[in-house]
């Protein structure tokens, strides 16, 4: 399948976490094998954070908006999710989702789905389900 590149609707989004470092390891895992790295660690009055996007990329106002889109920040106290919340993104291949859900099982983060088809949501949708440490429920998806 071939896609027009499309504008993002989203500039950044951000979860929070308990322990930080545990969360950069979890994510550098798990995001590696959709082709996103971490661009930026900040130490902030509010709390140290950590952002992720393609290579070479650095978040909005020093690089383009949009261009690292997913962040986690350091906040006291537990982390409870809202019911119902889960992040997608897009893996470009079945590859790249079956090493995001290794990955993440790998580092901490607990089996919400196993790699495979969902054709409940459409022709083609291979996608695999996480739990990050701190409950926030992440998927990877890749149109096949």
């Amino acid at each position: 399948m071939t896609f027009t590149p499309i504008r993002p609707v989203i500039e950044h989004l951000s979860v929070t976490t308990v322990d930080l470092a545990r969360a950069v390891r979890f994510y550098d895992a798990v995001l590696g094998p959709l082709g996103l790295v971490r661009v930026a660690d900040y130490d902030e009055p509010e709390g140290a954070s950590a952002c992720w996007g393609p290579p070479g990329t650095l978040p909005a106002p020093e690089g383009v908006p949009g261009a690292a889109p997913f962040w986690v920040q350091l906040r006291d106290g537990p982390v409870t999710p809202p019911p119902g919340t889960h992040i997608a993104f897009c893996a470009a291949d079945r590859a790249a989702v079956e090493a995001f859900h290794a990955a993440g099982t790998a580092t901490g983060g607990t089996d919400y789905g196993a790699p495979g088809l969902r054709p409940q949501y459409g022709p083609g949708y291979y996608a695999a389900f996480l739990m990050d440490p701190d409950g926030w429920r992440i998927e990877a998806v890749a149109y096949v």
